[in-house]
């Protein structure tokens, strides 16, 4: 093994980073993955945040940041509730990991691509500040607003890592059109009406069942039916406009690029639409509420892949300049 002198361990204190990133290159698969990771953890913290809602374990760690007023993690006297919160909060440093990593990978690539490291500490503070609101949903009682807010803030995760995901695998060219401006202002529409779509069904989720603990928790004072009637009819508008779109893409005779991944979202929206349905007249049993949860993300995904499948970045002519090695202990290279 390298032994390390006082130098080194300066260097790595002074900027990790880039000490990293004189000492590893990782391929482009390795970055991809890297990427994707993040992807998925923001997929699976949904759906095990959602688990603890299901399972009336929201306050089974009754505060924050410690589980209780004297322990930091939850104690056996807890039983089921207080295990299930707080692995919960400890899947977020498994988030932290996948977003560092993709930093870490981002940053050690050769050649540096300062954008999607960028993106990738978007990620993390993004995750930070969503840690905190965990923290005052717990504080607030679930206040059902801070519930919707903390799961909006995530599918803003989501969408980050997404970006982030795709700018891996191309190139940093200026972007190029691969359809009419038309074809994308009607791709816009889809993303904000997905986007109406998921905020409606946080106010459908803090209105009726499932609040998230076993005793008396606030929720939203809307009629519940009402609610999920108009969820409802934003799911179809969504399914319109990515049929719409598909045909137009066809009769434009636009790459296979966008025309699968509308497809694609086509059939993820019909999956989850059966799914919709199905919790909706069988009372809104809780495992076919995770799935909801879990299609719901899927949905979101499939929707910016839409959208991000409408151009693409080729590699530039001249080649990209490497890390600036030169600079790398400097104040200013921390992303």
């Amino acid at each position: 093994m390298p032994k390390w002198t006082r130098a080194d361990l300066a260097e790595a204190a002074r900027n990790p980073l880039a000490y990293i990133a004189e000492r590893w290159t990782p391929t482009q698969r390795i970055v991809e993955r890297a990427a994707l990771s993040a992807v998925v953890m923001g997929v699976v913290i949904v759906v095990t945040g959602g688990a603890v809602r299901l399972t009336g374990s929201g306050l089974g760690c009754p505060t924050w940041p410690k589980c209780t007023d004297q322990s930091l993690t939850a104690t056996s006297q807890m039983g089921f509730h207080g295990a299930i919160e707080f692995g919960n909060r400890m899947l977020t440093y498994v988030l932290c990991a996948a977003v560092g990593w993709a930093i870490i990978a981002a940053r050690s690539a050769e050649p540096w691509r300062r954008g999607v490291t960028r993106l990738g500490w978007v990620q993390f503070w993004v995750v930070m500040g969503n840690a905190v609101l965990g923290g005052i949903v717990v504080l607030v009682g679930l206040n059902p607003y801070t519930v919707a807010a903390h799961y909006l803030l995530t599918s803003a995760l989501i969408a980050v890592a997404v970006v982030t995901w795709q700018r891996t695998r191309e190139g940093d060219g200026a972007p190029r059109p691969l359809v009419g401006k038309a074809v994308v202002q009607l791709t816009w529409l889809l993303v904000g009406a997905a986007g109406a779509l998921i905020a409606v069904g946080t106010i459908v989720t803090g209105a009726g069942r499932h609040a998230g603990d076993t005793s008396e928790v606030y929720r939203i004072p809307i009629d519940w039916t009402m609610i999920t009637q108009l969820h409802a009819d934003l799911a179809w508008v969504v399914v319109a406009l990515t049929v719409a779109l598909w045909f137009v893409l066809k009769a434009v005779d636009a790459p296979a690029g966008p025309r699968d991944r509308a497809r694609d979202l086509f059939l993820v929206l019909m999956g989850q639409g059966v799914i919709g349905y199905v919790q909706y007249f069988t009372k809104t049993p809780e495992i076919l509420v995770g799935l909801h949860m879990f299609g719901s993300c899927l949905v979101w995904i499939a929707v910016l892949r839409v959208l991000l499948a409408l151009r693409e970045r080729p590699e530039t002519s001249a080649e990209l300049p490497t890390r600036p090695d030169a600079a790398l202990t400097g104040a200013g290279n921390t992303v």
